[in-house]
């Protein structure tokens, strides 16, 4: 059966019963559709863009060259009738069948100028385009609020564009606030927030996959601008942190594009909290600053190359002889590049990861560059379930390459001391992902040595827990090195029944429901090697829970930057 990609729910509701419809027929397809729709054949007009967001009806197959606005979004509306897409389909994936996937890297840093186009620009167009200053590239590679259609965005295209230097920021157009500014996007559902957050990462991987980029690589989630209000911000930061939750468990790293002054600032204002945030932000503010810098974000955050700043709306520009809509980015973040070595790039191996303290990880291989084999590489370590996930960072961790490997030497004779071993403390716990890199000098770029799984203790120890009527003890000592800061908090949590009223007048009942509540907190600063008796007094709801209900069991959860340490205590 010949495929008809038609926008159904869009065409029901523009056609209540007895409203106007015209027939349109088209290469043997007849199909009835709203009488006040334009009817856009696209073989007389290649550069038409073929906006999903608009009411419109499209006879064909969209065109490489098609002319797209770069900030269009918003929910499918349109209809395209396109009977060949089924033959072409069938052809890309013979054509994919034969020729070798895509090879894009984990993610892959890089500095510099790019742009974002509503629709992913043709080869010629790419090819045009390399006498721009730009080397970085924003495709829309999925989302229900994706406007613009991609006929350009293949497997092949993306292998092609990695492999001419182009970094590619992979961008997915999902459910928008629900005070969103695109009256016309769908939105999410406070209710269900958490579940679209993750059914979303689902759905942007597997747009991902189709075009070959794969595991370790950047997505980042395109949250438009909206009214900050307390309901609409949690909402979103559920969605959002749903997001990055589920991405992470599928092996990509979370990005999230947001306004500076909406969603940004509300992923700021979570920082160092347990809230688990993106690893990589994209700032929409467009004061025209070609730098990260961003108003609402502390210097601090997101600072280990973590940043993309868009600074310039949509507007066009000329390259090469060929004109894009698009709009501006200085790009200090996480992209996928290519992950095809150079001869000029280090060699070298991952060969251990593992723990052996609490808060402590130790790795060890060997690396060497081949424009300075006399010399020690420098070694970076990125800790984290991503290139940079909750819990983690970016370890600078020095030229530490300086140990003879008679192994090496009939392989690598002009390594000098390839071999490393460091031992360096962390921020996070639990099972986290460790890779580390050589860094390059002179020609090259640098090169991810390798990746493994370690389990890092909790740098935490508990002891002498007991409570009172009044109080909570609890002797904690931090594991981390001799003089480390390592500043934290004590709570206790209850769970506690709450009586309600629902219903209005006099058919009204109560009803009960558990609530978790906390009945104590305060904080601390130890130095690393410290330990040290805390007094947790409880709250009034905390004392009467005690008083009442003696022996109820509660959670006491003590928690320091990237670990925490859970125990149950009962109240006395």
């Amino acid at each position: 059966m010949r495929r008809l990609t038609i926008c159904i729910l869009a065409l029901a509701a523009a056609m209540p019963a007895g409203a106007g419809a015209k027939t349109v027929h088209f290469r043997g397809e007849t199909l009835e559709v709203p009488g006040s729709w334009p009817v856009i054949r696209l073989a007389e007009r290649p550069q038409t863009c073929v906006r999903m967001d608009r009411k419109a009806v499209y006879l064909g197959a969209p065109r490489a060259s098609q002319q797209c606005p770069a900030n269009a979004i918003g929910r499918p509306r349109a209809i395209l009738i396109d009977p060949d897409a089924d033959a072409r389909s069938a052809r890309a994936e013979a054509q994919a069948s034969r020729i070798r996937p895509a090879r894009v890297s984990a993610a892959s840093d890089f500095t510099g100028l790019g742009f974002d186009a509503c629709t992913a620009p043709s080869r010629r167009s790419m090819n045009a385009w390399k006498s721009s200053p730009y080397r970085a590239v924003g495709v829309y590679i999925g989302g229900l609020n994706r406007a613009c259609s991609q006929p350009n965005l293949t497997a092949s295209w993306v292998r092609e564009q990695v492999a001419a230097g182009w970094h590619l920021i992979p961008t997915y157009v999902g459910l928008q606030a629900p005070t969103s500014s695109c009256t016309s996007c769908a939105m999410l559902s406070p209710g269900s927030a958490a579940l679209q957050g993750a059914a979303a990462a689902d759905d942007a991987v597997a747009d991902a996959r189709a075009i070959g980029i794969g595991p370790g690589s950047p997505i980042y989630n395109d949250m438009e601008s909206y009214t900050r209000t307390s309901s609409a911000t949690s909402a979103t930061l559920t969605f959002l942190a749903a997001w990055t939750n589920r991405l992470h468990a599928l092996g990509y790293d979370s990005g999230v594009y947001s306004s500076s002054a909406s969603g940004i600032r509300d992923l700021a204002g979570r920082l160092g909290s347990l809230y688990p945030q993106p690893d990589d932000i994209w700032t929409a503010n467009w004061n025209g600053q070609r730098n990260t810098i961003d108003p609402y974000v502390p210097a601090g955050a997101w600072s280990l190359h973590q940043r993309i700043h868009q600074y310039r709306g949509g507007h066009d520009e000329s390259w090469g002889g060929v004109t894009i809509n698009i709009d501006n980015n200085y790009v200090e973040g996480a992209t996928a590049g290519s992950s095809t070595p150079s001869p000029d790039d280090p060699q070298g191996s991952l060969e251990l990861a593992e723990a052996p303290q609490p808060g402590q990880v130790r790795i060890s291989g060997w690396a060497y560059d081949p424009n300075a084999p006399r010399k020690a590489v420098t070694i970076r370590a990125q800790i984290g379930t991503g290139t940079k996930g909750r819990g983690g960072g970016r370890y600078e961790l020095g030229p530490v390459a300086a140990q003879q490997r008679v192994d090496l030497l009939l392989s690598h004779p002009r390594a000098a001391a390839p071999g490393f071993d460091a031992t360096f403390s962390v921020v996070g716990s639990g099972r986290q992902k460790v890779c580390a890199y050589a860094l390059n000098v002179g020609r090259g770029a640098d090169r991810l040595l390798g990746c493994r799984k370690v389990g890092v203790p909790v740098p935490l120890s508990l002891s002498g827990l007991r409570a009172g009527g009044r109080a909570v003890w609890v002797q904690v000592g931090c594991l981390w090195p001799s003089g480390t800061q390592c500043p934290g908090q004590v709570m206790v949590r209850a769970k506690i029944r709450e009586r309600f009223t629902v219903g209005r007048g006099t058919r009204r009942a109560v009803r009960v429901r558990v609530v978790r509540r906390a009945i104590a907190r305060r904080s601390f600063h130890l130095l690393g090697g410290e330990s040290e008796v805390l007094r947790v007094p409880l709250t009034r709801l905390g004392r009467e829970l005690a008083r009442e209900r003696p022996g109820h069991a509660t959670k006491l959860v003590v928690a320091i930057p990237g670990s925490r340490a859970v125990r149950t205590v009962r109240l006395k």
